[in-house]
C-alpha cells in the first residue's frame, strides 16, 4: 500500500534533525523547472505564485541561488503547515520513519513525487500553476503520467490523503487493476457531508501518524482511525471512498 499526501507552501531547512537518504527520482525534470523559473521576472513569478510581494521576493531569491544537490532537508520535515504539524514527524520513532519511507509519498509540483527522506530545498511551485514548458500548458501536462507510473511501479494499492489539486496528477491515469481509495474527513450537516479545509488537513496528518504508529499494511487498517473525534462510517463509504465523520463529543480524544 502506498499513501499519498500533498506538500505544504511553507518550507524550512533543517540539515541536523534527520539524515537525507537519497535524491528525488525526477531530479532531472526538477532541474528543467528550476531553469524555467529562473527565466521569470519578479513580476511574472509573483503572478504565477499569486502571493504577496514579500513572499515573491523570498522565493524569487531562492530560485536564483538554488542548488538541488546541496544543503538538503528530508522532505518529511522540510514541509510545514497544519497537516505536517499533526503528522509530527520530528518526534516519531525509528520504526515509524521506516514505515513512512516504504509507504508514504509526497506529491509536488516541483519534484513530482517524493519519498520522505529524499533531500529537498525550499521552493514555491504549486501543482496547479499555469506555467508552460516543453509544449505543455501547465504542470499536469509537464508531469503527464510519470508520477502515476512511479507511484504504482511496485504497488497498485493507494490510499489517497492528498487534496484534489494534487491527486489530479495521478487519478486520470488509473488502470482497472489499481485500487485507489480517498479518505473523506467531514461533519454531517442536514444529511450532507461537509468538509472543512483546516480540519481535513489536521485529520490527514493524524491519519499518517496513526498508520505509521500501528504499522498498517492494508487499506482496511485505515478504517480503525479514531483520532480528533473522527470515526469511520461504513454506510457512507464506498469502494473508492472511506468516510470519517467527526463526533463532536469526542473531538478532543487522541
Amino acid at each position: 500500500m502506498k499513501i499519498i499526501i500533498s506538500p505544504a507552501k511553507k518550507m524550512n531547512t533543517n540539515t541536523d534533525l534527520l539524515q537525507v537518504r537519497g535524491f528525488p527520482v525526477f531530479l532531472d525534470k526538477t532541474e528543467e523547472l528550476k531553469r524555467r523559473m529562473q527565466k521569470l521576472s519578479l513580476e511574472e513569478a509573483m503572478s504565477l505564485w499569486k502571493c504577496s510581494r514579500k513572499l515573491a521576493e523570498l522565493n524569487y531569491k531562492r530560485f536564483r541561488h538554488m542548488d538541488l544537490r546541496k544543503n538538503l532537508t528530508p522532505s518529511i520535515i522540510s514541509y510545514e503547515g497544519i497537516q505536517y504539524q499533526y503528522m509530527a514527524p520530528s518526534v516519531m520513532e525509528e520504526k515509524q520513519y521506516d514505515y513512512l519511507q516504504e509507504h508514504l509519498r509526497i506529491l509536488s509540483g516541483f519534484y513530482g513525487i517524493l519519498s520522505p527522506f529524499d533531500g529537498v530545498v525550499p521552493y514555491r511551485l504549486e501543482m496547479q500553476a499555469k506555467m508552460e514548458l516543453n509544449g505543455k500548458r501547465d504542470l499536469y501536462g509537464f508531469w503527464d503520467e510519470s508520477v502515476y507510473r512511479e507511484l504504482t511501479a511496485r504497488d497498485h494499492v493507494v490510499l489517497n490523503l492528498a487534496s484534489k489539486e494534487y491527486s489530479k496528477v495521478v487519478e486520470p491515469y488509473l488502470q482497472k487493476d489499481d485500487v485507489f481509495v480517498t479518505c473523506i474527513f467531514g461533519e454531517l450537516l442536514n444529511g450532507k457531508i461537509i468538509q472543512k479545509g483546516t480540519m481535513a488537513k489536521m485529520a490527514r496528518g493524524e491519519m499518517v501518524n496513526f498508520l505509521s504508529a500501528t504499522g498498517a499494511d492494508a487499506l482496511e487498517d485505515a478504517k480503525k482511525f479514531d483520532r480528533l473525534g473522527y470515526r469511520y462510517r461504513e454506510e457512507l463509504s464506498s469502494g473508492t471512498e472511506y468516510v470519517f465523520i467527526k463526533d463532536k463529543t469526542k473531538e478532543n480524544e487522541n
